[in-house]
């Protein structure tokens, strides 16, 4: 669900033409559209709770019911090839990222272009830098420590963006371009790295750490669920674990709420408040996914998602690819020449839907046409992963 909020996002047929859910919000705020970033990472740690569980859980913190053949699941120690592999998969995500920011630069301004300026950070550097360090946590805290870690960094976090003052414009500005996180980056990285070679990046350096709370937030809730011993009938209402996870998702909501008063819900600050707020938001979606597909055993209507998620990064990325080449490749000459995409939008989506609807619509056919790739690519077995 998160994968494919993305590319309906990110894929209007005119900026011009967005209905306000489908944008983020312009600073302060927060709109459905902000929470399918936190989503993917927050579902992406809820994964780790699975495929790191032989390293952590000792036997008597495992139910009878998923121990293995042994009995005893014994926790093990990560080794030195763990740590490379993670390394590796991590380097690869993040040059992955850096790709679609030179292959930008490169349509752009071929056949002369210049990799000067090139955007260092993104979504999937974000990702690659929040998995790494959030599974290093993971393999050595325990769960305690996890939850210690976490409020000491969103704790520090707050503390940091508006006690410590940035030349210029004092302590505890969050604009754009006097907050403590955009005067970093203009630091270590300078203006001709950051987006649109602006004061601020939104996938900043800084506000990476508050990221990774949210993905060890979706690992300490997948390693609680582990823990659930799914009910043996359907109960009338909600099973115990799915009750469990509304009720964190209405924790995380308000908690989030109330520390937005002090420290505003922000997107691209991924301020400490927006942390507990998304993940509240993602707690209640997933609690409906967990009581229709793992409880009710109702999954037909998940299965386009499932395919999806199959193959996320191949579809983040390929997606990513063929987007900027239809934005950088003409058709016309001249003045009149408009993008692909443009023209692609213009032509069969505007004249029937209008402007807004047409917009939309256009999105939509791009998330469709995706699927079925997806889908053909799920017939065939063909699942890419690192």
């Amino acid at each position: 669900m998160a994968i494919a909020g993305m590319i309906l996002a990110n894929n209007p047929g005119s900026w011009s033409f967005v209905y306000p859910p489908l944008l983020h919000a312009e600073w302060h705020g927060f709109t459905p559209t902000d929470w399918v970033f936190p989503a993917f990472l927050f579902i992406s740690g809820t994964a780790m709770a699975f495929s790191f569980a032989k390293y952590q859980n000792p036997p008597s913190e495992i139910p009878p019911f998923q121990r293995g053949a042994r009995g005893d699941n014994s926790p093990q120690s990560p080794t030195s090839s763990v740590y490379w592999q993670l390394g590796r998969r991590c380097l690869v995500l993040f040059l992955l990222g850096l790709f679609l920011n030179g292959l930008s630069i490169f349509l752009t301004g071929f056949p002369n272009f210049d990799f000067s300026q090139i955007r260092i950070l993104g979504v999937l550097q974000r990702i690659s830098l929040a998995y790494w360090v959030g599974a290093i946590a993971v393999l050595n805290l325990k769960r305690r420590g996890l939850w210690i870690f976490s409020a000491l960094v969103l704790l520090g976090y707050w503390a940091i963006m508006t006690l410590i003052p940035v030349p210029g414009f004092g302590a505890g500005d969050l604009s754009p371009e006097g907050n403590v996180a955009a005067y970093i980056d203009r630091l270590i990285l300078t203006t001709d790295h950051l987006y649109l070679q602006g004061q601020f990046d939104p996938e900043g350096l800084l506000s990476t750490f508050p990221a990774v709370i949210t993905l060890i937030l979706g690992y300490l809730t997948g390693d609680w669920l582990r823990q659930q011993k799914p009910p043996e009938d359907p109960p009338q209402i909600l099973s115990t674990a799915s009750l469990g996870l509304v009720q964190f998702g209405l924790m995380g909501i308000v908690s989030g709420a109330l520390w937005g008063v002090l420290f505003p819900i922000n997107k691209q600050l991924w301020t400490s408040s927006y942390v507990l707020y998304s993940a509240g938001w993602t707690l209640l979606i997933f609690a409906l996914c967990y009581e229709l597909i793992e409880v009710r055993n109702i999954r037909r209507w998940s299965f386009p998602f499932q395919v999806m998620g199959l193959n996320a990064l191949f579809v983040f990325v390929a997606s990513g690819v063929i987007v900027r080449i239809l934005h950088r490749t003409k058709i016309g000459t001249g003045d009149d020449a408009v993008s692909t995409y443009a023209w692609l939008y213009k032509n069969l989506f505007e004249p029937w839907a209008g402007s807004w609807n047409g917009s939309l619509f256009f999105a939509i056919a791009n998330l469709l046409i995706w699927g079925l790739i997806l889908y053909l690519m799920y017939r065939q077995r063909w699942f890419i992963k690192l």
